[in-house]
């Protein structure tokens, strides 16, 4: 990263500016004892230098190296964007998004390290935001260490958009409106939730596309990111999602729950601009519309 110093910190330490560009003690760290380097109008400083309006600083990053853990797989992937610094993959329903102990292969994180491996990219898989297995659509990767921290920021401050298309059933009482209702782990389950008043807070916005005869085509976004919200916000109001049969839905239309990520919106760390990203309705999602 490269940045000219302007004239409101001329004589301030280069500690508090890189502050203020939102480097972690943890890269400044990983910079000094990894590899990485720090220079002003080419020569190596320390972060106790003072700075002078219109320096040059530049910062190197220590090269990364993939996990040790994670197995590079060749599969099929998806990529809807992608620049030196972030990448973007639409995932398809049925893989997981990160591998697990019981099964350490076939995911969307063994696919990227894959891919990084074959184009010479020198990165640990950072994934950004995460989906459920049958939940299909758009996933965040940084493509390094600081831009990941950055992202995490923006996750703190819901910087990070996404919207969502899903298929409800029955018929809801509104157009359009929110759910508001802590979410929770159950008391029985490691891998259900439900909304319960010892929960976290959540909020989902929700609105109808199109009504048909079994359920209601709808959009949704959300105000927060807990583990199966729609599915478990859905449910709650008596209106699971097709297929989404762990949370009451019928897999008499669809096999999987009928949940989609269709839209993505970032501002690029990087690059200081935001990023609109759209993936289309799967095909099992889509045949069921045209059938209906």
């Amino acid at each position: 990263m490269k940045w000219i110093i302007p004239s409101s910190y001329d004589g301030k330490l280069m500690r508090e500016f890189l502050i203020d560009q939102q480097i972690s003690k943890r890269t400044l760290t990983s910079v000094k004892f990894d590899g990485g380097t720090i220079t002003v109008n080419g020569k190596e400083e320390n972060v106790r230098y003072r700075l002078i309006e219109g320096d040059i600083l530049e910062m190197k990053f220590p090269e990364e190296k993939g996990s040790e853990s994670l197995v590079a797989e060749e599969i099929p992937l998806s990529i809807i964007y992608e620049d030196g610094d972030v990448l973007v993959a639409d995932k398809p329903s049925g893989m997981k998004s990160i591998p697990t102990k019981n099964e350490p292969t076939g995911s969307l994180a063994n696919a990227i390290a894959g891919y990084y491996e074959r184009v010479g990219i020198c990165s640990t898989v950072h994934i950004v935001t995460r989906l459920d297995k049958d939940t299909s659509g758009l996933i965040l990767i940084a493509k390094h260490r600081h831009v990941h921290h950055l992202f995490s920021l923006q996750q703190k401050a819901r910087g990070i958009k996404r919207t969502y298309e899903a298929f409800a059933e029955g018929r809801l009482d509104s157009d359009a409106g929110m759910i508001e209702e802590p979410i929770g782990r159950k008391s029985n389950s490691i891998i259900e939730r439900e909304v319960r008043q010892d929960g976290r807070y959540a909020l989902t916005h929700y609105r109808v596309i199109k009504r048909f005869q079994d359920f209601d085509h709808i959009e949704l976004r959300l105000d927060t990111g807990r583990t199966h919200q729609i599915r478990v916000h859905m449910s709650f109001i008596g209106h699971p999602l097709a297929g989404d049969d762990l949370y009451g839905g019928s897999v008499a239309l669809i096999r999987r729950q009928a949940l989609h990520c269709k839209n993505l919106s970032f501002f690029h760390p990087v690059k200081k601009e935001w990023v609109h990203l759209d993936a289309e309705m799967p095909r099992d999602m889509r045949i069921l519309l045209e059938t209906q």
